[in-house]
């Protein structure tokens, strides 16, 4: 990280810190890329079901700012600066590059599911590291963010099993 942690007296030992801020960055990093790429679904899809999975991607998108808003904010509570530039987020994030050559609304979710199954694995790996450093609360936090992930990937997961 390199950078030297805000003052605060919250009783997580530094290098803890350190380290859960690390993960942190990089878990908002793919979120906000995550939330860029359903918006890249959200305004180009087209098809029969277009304002179904038009609505269903800005709900979507809209959740994703929620966790957005929570990774950062840890990551200042535990004393760290939040990462959370477009440019921060294209170079930290897990997810590969969404496409722009598909209209189609079922070619739209599943370049999502692909994007949100990396996602919440990247999430539940970081529940077990965060609560093997002892930092509960933030284990928590990718507790609840990996509920909704897997909640997500159902539904985008319904579409698809049906249709093909």
């Amino acid at each position: 990280m390199g950078e030297q942690l805000h003052a605060t007296r919250l009783d997580l030992p530094e290098e803890i810190r350190v380290a859960v801020i690390r993960l942190l960055n990089q878990s908002l990093a793919t979120a906000l890329d995550l939330k860029t790429q359903v918006k890249q679904a959200h305004w180009n899809v087209k098809g029969p079901q277009f304002i179904a999975l038009h609505e269903m991607f800005d709900e979507m998108a809209t959740e994703l700012d929620g966790f957005v808003d929570d990774l950062a904010e840890r990551v200042t509570a535990l004393g760290g600066t939040a990462l959370g530039t477009a440019r921060m987020a294209a170079a930290q994030s897990v997810l590969a590059e969404y496409p722009t050559d598909i209209q189609d609304g079922l070619d739209h979710v599943k370049a999502l599911a692909e994007r949100y199954a990396p996602f919440a694995h990247h999430v539940r790996a970081a529940i077990a590291e965060t609560d093997e450093l002892g930092d509960a609360d933030t284990a928590d936090l990718y507790t609840g963010i990996s509920r909704a992930m897997d909640k997500r990937l159902w539904f985008l997961e319904a579409h698809l099993q049906a249709a093909r």
